[in-house]
């Protein structure tokens, strides 16, 4: 036999029964997600800000960084709707690594799946329930969608993903933004192709069911960068790029053209002090053009908090065992100046 089966996972009702979202919560995310929905579809000018740790690691960091958010988002609403960044689930080029707490409750242990779906949910709930935010997550596996479908306000499909037929198909029947990243290889045409299978209806095969999707009009683009045959970083961000997505935006019939600047990646060349940097410089394209200004509808930030990353056994509070990222500090800075900006 090629795998072992060691244990078998409950199903998303009996996941959800056990860690159920209170009438509080959902009333919290119906109304985040209204507030999002209108960003992507124009009705406001509010800007999203999608922020927080490469990956969510240990639940009291996560809800220690979220919970200075919040009074931010408070006191910037009237020009931001801030998305804190729980992101669970950790792409690996090669497979080896760290894949996220879905996979490793704690870090340091075995993997043990079931422990991480009930981490996941748990950190999740208690998120929304001490500030008030829901978060974003990266949907790494479609199958996994279920067992967190009602507490997510926006989603995102990695460069490693958008190609995968899967996930374009699953993400045409959600109810909530969906970010379709260009491609590690840095072809817009697939990452266009994939928000065009999200945006129509299909029927398809999800978990042991034949279904069928309305398609998601929601879903949009987000430019990360992009790695050259050489092997080199190469951004996608400036001005040009912006005005050639708005041009192959233009070929097609899409619903709400919208794309989300994701400052770190390949944009920043895996430095993550340059996010700074690259916010500003989309700040200042979206002022020189409106039509860059009604296409960009938010920027994407890594950042916990303590600056940069650490391995896995160093054990520093708030850092990142992944991907760097920009210290709370500076974060705290960048919030108020893309305030002042929009």
């Amino acid at each position: 036999m090629a795998f072992r089966y060691i244990e078998e996972i409950p199903s998303p009702q009996g996941i959800k029964t056990l860690l159920p979202l209170s009438e509080h919560c959902k009333e919290i995310k119906k109304q985040r997600d209204e507030l999002i929905r209108q960003v992507i579809t124009g009705e406001t000018d509010k800007f999203l800000v999608i922020i927080g740790p490469c990956s969510a690691d240990r639940e009291d960091a996560v809800l220690d960084y979220i919970s200075r958010l919040a009074p931010l988002q408070e006191k910037l609403a009237d020009k931001l709707v801030i998305i804190p960044r729980i992101y669970t689930n950790k792409p690996r080029t090669t497979g080896e690594g760290y894949k996220g707490m879905v996979h490793q409750p704690d870090p340091e242990k075995a993997p043990n799946l079931l422990e991480g779906l009930k981490a996941i949910r748990k950190m999740h709930i208690h998120s929304i329930e001490q500030t008030g935010l829901t978060a974003a997550d990266e949907m790494l596996y479609p199958e996994n969608w279920a067992y967190i479908d009602d507490i997510l306000s926006y989603v995102a499909v990695g460069a490693r993903s958008v190609e995968d037929q899967q996930h374009r198909l699953v993400t045409s029947g959600f109810d909530i933004p969906v970010g379709m990243k260009n491609p590690t290889s840095g072809d817009l045409s697939v990452m266009m192709n994939s928000l065009y299978a999200s945006q129509h209806p299909h029927t398809f095969m999800y978990r042991n069911w034949e279904v069928r999707s309305d398609g998601n009009p929601l879903t949009h683009t987000i430019l990360r960068g992009y790695t050259n045959k050489h092997g080199s970083n190469v951004p996608n961000y400036h001005y040009e790029d912006l005005m050639l997505l708005l041009e192959m935006y233009q070929k097609r019939e899409y619903t709400y053209p919208a794309c989300i600047v994701d400052a770190n990646h390949s944009n920043s060349n895996k430095h993550y002090e340059q996010q700074i940097r690259i916010v500003k410089e989309v700040l200042h394209n979206r002022q020189e053009n409106d039509e860059i200004r009604k296409l960009v509808k938010g920027v994407m930030i890594e950042s916990y908090i303590e600056c940069g990353s650490q391995k896995v056994d160093e054990h520093i509070y708030g850092k990142s065992i992944t991907d760097p990222c920009l210290g709370w500090e500076e974060s705290e800075r960048l919030l108020y100046e893309i305030a002042e900006r929009v």
